[in-house]
């Protein structure tokens, strides 16, 4: 489906795109300064037409792809939305920020970081921010030159029968003594929901009518970099009836592989309690266990397919208003995830683990007069790299905390040599007792497991993506690899700087 067929099915914005002619060159002290549009998502996995499916309707995401550069292996750093984004917007990694839950804002153990939305401010940029760009319970207000606006509908459920019941739940938890911290992360609503509603009658319709009045005031206050996180596809997995209309769930494929690799240890993979909050889930088995129903994944994947085709639509309406207000041609675009997410896969549904599909994120960039177009960069970056390639794209200097690498030279040269390997981590096991640190080169993933207490090696997990690439048997204790993993072992320890390009 192409995207004016797209538009017309669906009620997007009209089309209206006006790529940049321009030739690419990094702003000098005369240059007028080039604007940031910043979109997150959350929870996207690269799974979309311009990532290769044939089966994801995500026309604008994939027009913005042909106007910009697709970066195929970005990595988060860790696969948890509060340590993911605090390392992106921060340039640090999790062990410096010393950060891997959910629930510590960053600046309770460094109070003085400079974050990138603030450093813009700090530089002479109205510096806005819109919906979930920090993890959503723990923001940031000194990163804005404003509060950040309202999106003024319900952040989940549009039923108000839905809505009702959970009032009545949440009530009665109260009743008998449960926190709002408790009532909040796990007594939740149906895990799906498509009422015939208008995309703004959803939140991340409403908060995209957000973004385009406010490009619209910051016309006239550039240069400006403008930041905003869309909640979908993350769960509980609601958007308008249309969205889900795109797609038929008895052609929706299952996971190939819905089951635990073999070979790794038990602790490795999440369980399922993600998914068990939900009303309508919350009997579903641990992945050791068994797996869901195929009718629950195919629901479930369903309901994320159509997600993502809500929020790319609204993505749409953004960048169209981009270029009605004239601003794309001196505004640099950046679309990311903050992590993947498992379908299945593993016998396991949403993020925290080590694996590639939670680790592998959505990551394309365009910019003001960009040689090269449309091209897919295999080089393996991080998202660390994203906050001095925008500094050095705006022409800003760089704090000195930073831990990525600028991936400016890969804009004029995609296919240069480039990083030999990006890191990643999760802490896992009883009481998250083991931290896994996980390194991914050109051809394999490599993972270890260290005993927080005594520092032992507890296990080891090597995948071959050569011959292996849904991660499927741990071959790290196979015959005749000892040596590979000892020259692996040495490169993970060795760590992100060694692995920088030189």
């Amino acid at each position: 489906m192409d995207r004016r067929t797209f538009i017309k099915l669906t009620g997007a914005a009209a089309a209206g795109w006006i790529p940049s002619g321009l030739r690419f060159s990094s702003p000098g002290p005369e240059a007028r300064r080039p604007n940031v549009l910043f979109i997150g998502a959350d929870d996207m996995r690269p799974e979309l037409g311009c990532y290769g499916s044939d089966l994801v309707k995500s026309p604008n995401i994939d027009q913005l792809a042909r106007q910009g550069l697709v970066f195929t292996h970005a990595y988060c750093q860790e696969a948890m939305c509060n340590p993911a984004r605090s390392s992106l917007l921060t340039g640090m990694r999790p062990d410096s920020l010393r950060l891997f839950d959910l629930e510590t804002h960053f600046r309770k153990i460094h109070p003085d970081l400079i974050t990138l939305p603030q450093l813009f401010k700090n530089s002479g940029y109205e510096s806005v921010g819109i919906g979930k760009i920090f993890h959503g319970t723990l923001p940031d207000p000194i990163s804005w030159s404003r509060p950040e606006p309202e999106v003024p509908v319900p952040y989940h459920y549009l039923s108000s029968e839905t809505r009702a019941r959970q009032r009545e739940r949440e009530a009665a938890a109260r009743r008998h003594g449960y926190s709002e911290a408790w009532i909040d992360a796990y007594l939740r609503g149906p895990a799906t929901e498509a009422c015939d509603a208008a995309d703004n009658q959803y939140w991340d319709g409403a908060a995209a009518d957000v973004a385009v009045l406010t490009l619209a005031e910051l016309r006239a206050k550039q240069p400006f970099f403008l930041a905003i996180g869309f909640s979908k596809p993350h769960l509980p997995f609601v958007a308008p009836k249309r969205y889900w209309d795109l797609y038929k769930r008895e052609d929706i494929p299952l996971a190939k592989n819905n089951f635990l690799p073999k070979g790794a240890p038990l602790f490795a993979i999440n369980n399922l309690t993600e998914l068990a909050c939900y009303e309508d889930l919350v009997q579903i088995p641990n992945p050791a266990e068994g797996s869901l129903s195929e009718a629950q994944a195919r629901l479930l994947k369903h309901g994320y397919y159509a997600c993502i085709s809500y929020v790319d639509a609204q993505i749409g309406r953004v960048l169209d208003a981009l270029d009605r207000l004239g601003l794309r041609e001196n505004t640099i675009v950046v679309l990311w995830s903050d992590h993947g997410w498992k379908l299945g896969e593993h016998g396991s549904w949403g993020k925290q683990t080590n694996y590639e599909i939670d680790n592998r994120c959505v990551l394309i960039i365009s910019t003001p007069g960009q040689r090269q177009r449309g091209e897919s960069v295999a080089a393996l970056v991080e998202q660390v790299d994203l906050f001095p390639t925008l500094c050095e794209l705006a022409g800003l200097e760089l704090p000195a905390s930073l831990e990525g690498t600028s991936m400016v030279p890969l804009f004029q040269n995609p296919s240069r040599p480039w990083k030999t390997a990006a890191f990643g981590q999760f802490a896992r096991g009883f009481t998250y007792r083991f931290m896994g640190r996980s390194m991914q080169t050109d051809r394999y993933r490599y993972v270890e497991w260290h005993d927080w207490v005594d520092g032992r090696l507890v296990a080891a997990e090597l995948y071959d993506h050569e011959t292996d690439p849904l991660e499927n048997v741990n071959i790290a204790d196979a015959p005749g690899r000892e040596e590979l993993v000892r020259q692996l072992s040495r490169q993970l320890r060795a760590g992100w700087r060694a692995a920088r390009p030189r």
